[in-house]
């Protein structure tokens, strides 16, 4: 589905991204790792027209996409949640899903979306009329993803979506990933809560000083020494 070539980024004189190769097949869950700094975000922006490549190549379902601005990929259907989330606080639930399908003009479509949205997330039902901002941060975060999902994405990417939230509505998130499975949607998920990640991930690549330093399934990164001191605490 997604495949990127030697993928250079730098901003100005300074290198962030070193021929990072990457490829995801379609109904995949995969987990990029890495410490604060890795360049993780930063290939995000870049696959997602956010950040212009210095060199290198974006493919999307067999379609070279490199550089195309994000309205573009969302069409195709990519949808990027951001660790900012972006929720509008003084819009209401509804309202905000609904930005989501901005580029939809099937008003019976729009529907039909919302109301898979709510199935998938009761929670956001119940809450539908409550301005966003009065949320926690975890039902923001489900509601960021929701907002994703209502233009029927082949793929979404996920950036730091547990970043700063409690124990409790880290759970709720990682339930909400979970429940993604179900929707033949394939996953990227930039997460610094590894045992978390890899818990519903099928494969990941692990990213040091911008580039991919290991690859391989979920449970060979798990028993991986170097993973296991340097990201799990584990000696």
């Amino acid at each position: 589905m997604l495949k990127v070539e030697n993928l250079d980024v730098a901003y100005g004189h300074l290198q962030v991204l070193r021929s990072v190769n990457m490829h995801i097949k379609n109904g995949e869950i995969v987990a990029i790792l890495g410490a604060n700094g890795a360049g993780k975000t930063t290939f995000l922006k870049s696959v997602m027209g956010l950040v212009p490549p210095k060199a290198g190549k974006v493919f999307y379902q067999g379609q070279d996409v490199t550089g195309l601005p994000t309205f573009q990929l969302s069409r195709k259907g990519i949808a990027f949640v951001p660790e900012e989330r972006n929720i509008f606080p003084a819009m209401t639930v509804e309202e905000n899903l609904l930005l989501g399908a901005y580029v939809n003009n099937v008003k019976s479509q729009v529907n039909a979306n919302l109301k898979d949205v709510y199935e998938m997330f009761p929670r956001l039902q119940e809450r539908r009329r409550q301005l966003a901002g009065t949320m926690s941060g975890g039902e923001r975060q489900m509601l960021a993803i929701g907002r994703g999902l209502m233009n029927k994405p082949h793929l979404i990417i996920l950036d730091e979506p547990s970043m700063g939230l409690s124990p409790t509505n880290v759970l709720i998130v990682f339930e909400t990933i979970k429940n993604l499975i179900t929707q033949e949607v394939t996953i990227i998920i930039v997460e610094q809560n590894v045992n978390a990640t890899l818990a519903v991930a099928s494969r990941a690549y692990v990213m040091e000083h911008g580039s991919v330093v290991m690859e391989g399934t979920s449970e060979t990164l798990l028993s991986n020494d170097h993973v296991k001191k340097t990201y799990l605490g584990l000696n």
